[in-house]
């Protein structure tokens, strides 16, 4: 049976079985190559999405929680088709990455704080990435792009 997810804001049809976790229909099904595993149980934050506005880890997440009429999914593509999302251009200015495998999860992650707050705090910051492991080590600097884009989002 074929169900309908929107995805970034396009309609795609697809075929899965209601327990597949929304991480590969996203990425095997569909291509959406930009969310990644990391480790499968909902504990590195790699797989963050956006669902109905809410930041989930889609490597547990079911596809019948995101499918059907009014769900709504934003990956790290949907953020911008550019790179000029706030948080893209801070990740840059602040050189955030190193081998950029957590990234897209702690971009997404990001970005549900600021739709949430507008001027978060190191502490507010802290909390809120709390689930997002990054091997390499950058919080420092993630912890900075993350009050750079806020500065970006209130200048615009």
């Amino acid at each position: 049976m074929s169900d309908t997810l929107t995805i970034n804001g396009q309609s795609y049809t697809v075929e899965a079985e209601d327990n597949m976790p929304i991480l590969w229909v996203i990425r095997d099904l569909l291509g959406l190559k930009g969310t990644k595993f990391g480790c499968g149980m909902a504990q590195c934050g790699a797989c963050t999405i956006h669902l109905n506005g809410n930041a989930v880890r889609s490597c547990v997440t079911p596809f019948a929680a995101a499918k059907g009429e009014g769900n709504t999914i934003t990956t790290i593509e949907g953020l911008s088709e550019d790179g000029s999302h706030p948080l893209q251009i801070a990740w840059k200015e602040k050189h955030v990455p190193q081998c950029g495998y957590c990234q897209s999860g702690q971009i997404m992650n990001a970005a549900a704080l600021l739709s949430q707050n507008k001027k978060p705090t190191d502490a507010d910051i802290d909390q809120a990435q709390q689930g997002n492991i990054c091997r390499c080590g950058t919080y420092q600097r993630i912890r900075a792009a993350i009050h750079r884009a806020a500065e970006i989002m209130e200048e615009a």
